[in-house]
């Protein structure tokens, strides 16, 4: 396709993955049923005719935990982030150093690569995500300055081994970035974790972060956000001051959508692609693909279109419990995206 379009990430899991998750199943037992996930999801991807896939994250606890599944030394008790429908979510603490992943996102993707002949892409989590989990009265033996050194030791090799294993894009999740103007309005907040994650993405070369993207949205767990209230356009300026080739960019459930795209477009330099978010996963209607087609229609007046992909505004679930959508519906936006962005092409390049 000539205008690329990639998914996030995230798809639901079934409700006997769920229920599984969540009872005290068997590890073995439960390692079936992630693989039979994995294998349906890839499955329902290639079904959508979609070149560029995920496995849909069905082993992942949650976007953000993942690495830290399975350590010994984090508690409960961190920092807690507010949905706008009352619910939360509570990252856990650190209580002692050194700090290392408890496993890498490359081991999800070795097993989706060798089960499908499309591309696969990954998702990882951001240095700043974690970096929200060093207690705010520092650790005894253990300063912030040595968890900072390790966090991007540990982040980096995440990025590489996905690298190795084969990823076609390797895509780091910063959702925390428009949180971070609701904590601190001023910017600092926002500051120090563009400058941390651009710590790690400066351990790459320029090709290796051509592969590289980051994805920003408001959030998106049982169809609520944490920010979006927190204005848009304050965000993105800074956010293309990451060194990395591609940004994947909530849209489609924005109201103003000429006033963003009208940001991207001022501010995207000239060796980075945005791929703007075409399908509203917070929103149970599936979009048409004339829908999809008219919003990219829309954004090549203020994007260059070699410079233009397509996505979806977040994963669909990006936390394991979250049932809030089907699979079906989620699969069928994924379908609109795609037969969308092949519409607008037939139009553009006509």
């Amino acid at each position: 396709m000539k205008i690329q379009t990639e998914p996030i990430g995230s798809i639901p899991r079934s409700p006997e993955l769920i229920e599984a998750i969540q009872s005290n199943i068997a590890a073995g037992e439960l390692q079936k049923l992630y693989e039979k996930a994995v294998a349906e999801t890839l499955l329902a991807f290639e079904n959508t005719g979609s070149q560029v896939i995920t496995d849909g994250e069905q082993a992942k606890s949650s976007f953000v935990t993942y690495p830290l599944n399975g350590l010994t030394n984090i508690g409960e008790g961190g920092m807690r982030i507010d949905f706008e429908d009352g619910h939360f979510r509570q990252l856990p603490v650190l209580t002692k150093g050194p700090f290392r992943f408890a496993r890498y996102a490359e081991q999800y993707l070795g097993y989706a690569i060798k089960r499908t002949n499309r591309l696969v892409k990954q998702a990882v989590i951001s240095a700043s995500a974690l970096s929200l989990i060093y207690p705010a009265g520092g650790l005894d033996g253990y300063s912030q300055d040595e968890f900072i050194s390790d966090l991007i030791n540990e982040c980096e090799k995440d990025i590489r081994l996905c690298l190795q294993q084969g990823a076609h894009k390797v895509q780091i999740d910063f959702t925390e970035g428009r949180l971070s103007l609701k904590l601190d309005p001023s910017g600092g907040v926002l500051r120090h974790f563009i400058d941390l994650n651009n710590l790690v993405f400066a351990r790459f070369t320029k090709d290796e972060q051509r592969k590289l993207g980051v994805h920003v949205c408001p959030g998106g767990d049982h169809d609520s956000t944490h920010s979006a209230d927190v204005d848009y356009i304050s965000f993105l300026p800074s956010l293309f001051d990451l060194n990395v080739g591609n940004f994947y960019l909530q849209l489609a459930s924005e109201n103003d959508r000429i006033k963003v795209l009208k940001t991207i477009g001022q501010y995207l330099k000239g060796d980075q692609t945005a791929f703007i978010g075409v399908i509203d996963v917070n929103s149970p209607v599936i979009e048409s693909a004339e829908e999809v087609s008219d919003l990219i229609l829309e954004a090549v007046k203020y994007i260059p279109v070699n410079q233009l992909g397509t996505t979806d505004d977040c994963g669909f679930s990006p936390f394991c419990d979250d049932q809030s959508t089907t699979r079906e519906t989620a699969f069928a936006k994924i379908k609109a995206r795609i037969d969308g962005t092949k519409l607008a092409e037939t139009i553009i390049f006509s």
